[in-house]
């Protein structure tokens, strides 16, 4: 275990002002012997800073809203040494930060303004540059909207479905629709939206979450079965989960985030490319999101897993495995830790252990959500914060100079997928000059969403579906999916 990590642990239980004076003496011994040894213990397990992180959700408007919480809640992560902050600028179907592009596009018409009248995401970005911490604005939202917001009703046609012709899931978020990641309109509304942000701000970066992304139920709309068609000669499987169904859909998704990334870089080389997936298998055979793939194709310059168990062993068992060996040695890696909900706290024994972890897999953190840290917590607000105190008890600075991705590495092999990721585009996205917003339904030569399938319906409802050829990717053995899935209740 790192050395800076053990002495943490003692100092957390070094209840007495004398063995507070005998750690203290330790480590300045220590100090003198290896000057920097304290200071980079995590960084000698892998070539990058340690990630310390947090989303800011629009449950935390309360701090940020306020130009004086503000700079109150940043200077205090600022002291207790946190270095990245994630604040939610997607999220219900609407921006959450000053976007003309919203408003043309008619998803908003107002501005979204802190109570002074600030720009909060612009407020945030720049208390935050004052105490050296990174920005990257948090698109939670992705591909996922809410049936009743205004990009539904405008654009319905966008939206995906299953094969029985329902359009919508049940999630921690709700009831939601889907957007079709395929179709190209929507992969230039996306695009659109994100350059508005990095065109507009002095961010560090970007965070796509695990909703940029589809379940694997979905995908059953006319243009989709049709591009489908078009691209294999064949009718897409009745089982959703077949798993070159899933790669086909899974690679159409890769295949955008590769122009998303070229157009970010294009407009702001140095800034990060961040995600915040679920475990690999779960990513990929749930969500079609192979980030992975994203990771050794050189787009993703951090990666931030999500792994919101509820104990130690259901937690230190997925961080061990393959997708994090390999993802930390390409780029800096962390782990999401639940820090709580409103209807969930977490104590904080269990968040450090989580923390000591991670970091003894020489990974980094990131907490959902700023509340839960000490806001809504079972312990006292003062207790909780000497406790991250005593966590991060040395800065880890960050910079995009010094966090730039190494060369990429030749990865391992894979199975080969379906059709070729490499190919062009059949269907790339027009040019972003703004997507027109038609006052009724389109025309029949446009693709439209039917509520169910043709008549001549390929997959009688009483047809079994065929069952899949065991396929794993990244060379990963099998694991039960359901084993990652996130209780309800937790989040």
């Amino acid at each position: 275990m790192a050395i800076a990590t053990i002495f943490a642990q003692i100092w957390q239980y070094c209840k007495k002002p004398f063995l507070h004076n005998l750690v203290l003496g330790l480590l300045i011994s220590l100090a003198i012997v290896h000057p920097f040894s304290l200071f980079n213990q995590v960084q000698a397990q892998n070539a990058f800073p340690e990630i310390r992180g947090v989303w800011i959700t629009n449950n935390d408007t309360v701090h940020f809203l306020d130009q004086n919480r503000t700079t109150e809640s940043i200077n205090l992560l600022a002291d207790l040494n946190f270095n990245t902050i994630y604040p939610v600028v997607w999220n219900s179907g609407y921006v959450l930060y000053e976007s003309e592009f919203a408003k043309r596009e008619g998803l908003q018409p107002f501005s979204p303004r802190g109570d002074q009248g600030q720009d909060v995401l612009a407020d945030i970005i720049d208390k935050a540059h004052r105490r050296n911490m990174l920005v990257l604005p948090w698109f939670e939202f992705g591909f996922k909207a809410p049936p009743m917001s205004e990009l539904v009703k405008r654009h319905p046609w966008w939206f995906t479905q299953k094969r029985d012709g329902t359009k919508t899931s049940v999630s921690a978020a709700g009831e939601v629709m889907w957007m079709n990641p395929f179709h190209p309109q929507v992969q230039t509304f996306i695009t659109q939206l994100v350059m508005d942000a990095v065109n507009k701000y002095d961010l560090d970066g970007v965070q796509f979450d695990d909703h940029t992304a589809l379940p694997n139920e979905f995908g059953y709309d006319n243009y989709t079965i049709s591009l489908y068609q078009q691209e294999t000669k064949k009718t897409p499987p009745s089982n959703p989960k077949d798993p070159a169904w899933i790669r086909w859909r899974a690679d159409k998704i890769t295949a955008f985030m590769v122009q998303l990334n070229a157009r970010i870089k294009a407009a702001k080389p140095n800034i990060l490319v961040s995600v915040s997936p679920a475990t690999y298998n779960l990513a990929y055979n749930t969500f079609l999101q192979d980030w992975l793939d994203w990771i050794r194709k050189g787009i993703v310059d951090e990666v931030i897993v999500q792994v919101y168990r509820t104990s130690l062993p259901t937690f230190t068992e997925p961080i061990q495995r393959a997708e994090f060996r390999e993802s930390k040695t390409l780029i800096p890696t962390a782990v999401g830790i639940l820090t709580g909900l409103p209807t969930k706290q977490v104590p904080m024994p269990l968040v450090n252990d989580k923390v000591y972890a991670s970091r003894a897999q020489g990974m980094g953190v990131s907490f959902f959500y700023y509340q839960t840290l000490w806001d809504i917590a079972p312990e006292e607000k003062d207790d909780r914060i000497q406790s991250f105190r005593r966590l991060f008890p040395f800065p880890a600075p960050r910079s995009l100079v010094r966090i730039a991705p190494p060369p990429p590495i030749t990865p391992p092999p894979s199975p080969p997928p379906v059709n070729n990721p490499a190919a062009p585009n059949p269907n790339p996205a027009p040019p972003l000059q703004g997507i027109p917003i038609p006052v009724e339904m389109p025309t029949s030569s446009a693709p439209s969403n039917n509520p169910v399938l043709p008549q001549n319906d390929p997959f009688p409802p009483n047809t079994p579906p065929p069952t899949p050829v065991p396929q794993e990717p990244g060379g990963f053995p099998p694991e039960p999916v359901l084993d990652d899935s996130i209780p309800v209740d937790w989040y």
